[in-house]
């Protein structure tokens, strides 16, 4: 009664139109005064020792690389060296366009600034080139979700904090650790590849079946200057995942060093940002920022109220009795994942439905690395999926094409997305052959 209460009034107040995190806080305030005898004083200790973590400082900190390289030309150095590699093959600017984004993404940890950065340059010259916007911008926008899925991935990292602390038992009653960061973040490298490889052979295939056009083959010294100049960008990839796993530096303490390095690269190397523009990067990753650690707040409040009414350990003594087994829990968990992706935000899909659905995976014996990366390629083809898909409205607005326009053209990329979520979450060893091979 108290999980149908407190979703009631959740969905009532987000059907308003109001913002996810205040409708999550008002939920929990309305809850406590109306349904229980919590003090309200001990929310305001939970709102303070709930964003007490050390793993939080690595949003903004990754936020803040990513809009320094933004900002700055590493995007148009990184397409330029992917048109060297993959340019002359069937669909050529498209197949650079779907490395461009894994590339990207691998630094810069967030999808719409992937589609932002890759399809406001790559879009309007394929046009150019003779390719149909609807090509440009349906491989684009899906590649772009690629940003969420190849570390480091802000989503990732929500995940861990909204799962950190919990006491959950696994099969046998033994007690489970929840995900780490750097183990999330080292599980995401083969998917991340394997999906980027499967999109590129979507590109591939329809530019082959529709005759779209190629480019001239880069020669040896064409693609070791592109190569050069991409470097310094590509670098940040092997500082955060060389100096996590090496023991260099933790995940946050990886943040910190990619914004600085970030920083360092756009104003003094690539001298792509002058130093009076730095304040102005600031202030936006600064806003971007508050907003998210906004939704965190408000919800480690909504999880500390599924907590204290015992409603996660209900709901997993339920589905467990139900017998649906792992496979059945699996299926269940994408179809409601897919659907809610199609109306709300990743980040707080996260931070509201892991709490939730975490103890009731551990407990059939899902590992929680595995859980976590099949719940991030969920987030990813939500934000492909109208009506609230962010890359298909980031799309739409480069490309000038209308909302359903773009949906369809994403439609190809969208069911090979679709295939790989199958794949990922029924062969594990995808997501947990390299973290187990790493001794995570």
């Amino acid at each position: 009664m108290s999980a149908i209460v407190i979703f009631l009034i959740l969905a009532a107040l987000l059907i308003t139109g109001m913002p996810v995190s205040i409708a999550l806080g008002l939920t929990v305030f309305s809850f406590l005064f109306a349904f229980t005898d919590i003090p309200m004083d001990s929310i305001a200790l939970k709102l303070f020792t709930g964003i007490e973590k050390f793993e939080i400082m690595a949003i903004p900190f990754f936020i803040l690389a990513g809009n320094f390289l933004t900002h700055g030309g590493v995007a148009r150095r990184m397409i330029r060296f992917a048109s060297s590699m993959v340019g002359h093959w069937y669909g050529g600017m498209g197949l650079a366009a779907v490395l461009a984004c894994a590339l990207f993404a691998a630094i810069s940890g967030s999808s719409p600034a992937t589609v932002m950065a890759v399809g406001s340059i790559l879009i309007p010259a394929m046009v150019r080139q003779g390719y149909p916007a609807q090509f440009g911008v349906g491989s684009i926008a899906t590649a772009g979700g690629l940003g969420i899925l190849i570390p480091p991935s802000i989503v990732m990292v929500m995940y861990s904090v909204a799962t950190s602390g919990m006491v959950v038992s696994g099969p046998n009653g033994e007690t489970v650790m929840s995900a780490s960061i750097g183990a999330l973040f080292m599980a995401g490298v083969i998917p991340g590849l394997m999906l980027a490889a499967m999109l590129g052979f979507t590109t591939f295939y329809r530019a082959w079946k529709n005759g779209y056009p190629r480019m001239q083959r880069a020669s040896f010294r064409e693609r070791w200057q592109a190569l050069r100049e991409s470097v310094w960008g590509l670098m940040l990839i092997v500082i955060i995942m060389g100096g996590i796993y090496g023991g260099l530096f933790t995940p946050t303490e990886a943040a910190a060093v990619s914004a600085v390095y970030a920083f360092v690269i756009a104003v003094w190397v690539y001298k792509d940002i002058r130093l009076r523009d730095v304040p102005r990067v600031l202030l936006s990753s600064a806003a971007m920022s508050a907003m998210l650690l906004y939704i965190i707040t408000n919800a480690v409040m909504f999880a500390f109220i599924l907590t204290s009414e015992q409603i996660p350990q209900a709901l997993s003594a339920w589905i467990v009795d139900l017998g649906l087994g792992k496979i059945g829990f699996l299926i269940m968990v994408n179809v409601m994942l897919l659907f809610i992706g199609m109306v709300m935000e990743p980040s707080a899909i996260v931070l509201i439905m892991a709490p939730i659905l975490y103890p009731v995976a551990v407990k059939l014996g899902v590992d929680p690395v595995h859980f976590g990366i099949m719940l991030v390629v969920n987030m990813e083809i939500g934000l492909c999926t109208p009506p609230v898909g962010l890359n298909l409205y980031v799309g739409s607005a480069i490309s000038k094409l209308g909302l359903t326009e773009v949906s369809k053209a994403a439609l190809p990329w969208l069911l090979t997305a679709l295939v790989f979520l199958v794949l990922v979450t029924y062969v594990p060893a995808i997501s947990l052959w390299l973290p187990r091979a790493l001794g995570m």
